[in-house]
């Protein structure tokens, strides 16, 4: 049995096959989560609503907030 040689347009065909089933696998994993955050902020509120915080950050560190706010913690 003799390898198939692809040439011209099946060779176009065949590596635009392949690129065209890895952009269908990454549009679930990578596009949609940029194109509708709402979804998944939604799914975060419901899976995170009995988690305290500041019960399991480790090392007494603070929690999470914004860098671009003053701290309120510390004074002016």
């Amino acid at each position: 049995m003799a390898p198939i040689i692809l040439k011209g347009r099946n060779y176009a065909l065949f590596i635009s096959g392949i690129v065209g089933l890895i952009g269908l696998a990454c549009y679930p994993i990578i596009i949609d989560p940029m194109l509708n955050p709402e979804k998944y902020k939604k799914v975060q509120q419901v899976n995170r609503a009995f988690i305290k915080q500041e019960q399991i950050q480790p090392g007494n560190m603070r929690v999470w907030s914004d860098p671009f706010k003053p701290r309120e913690d510390q004074p002016k």
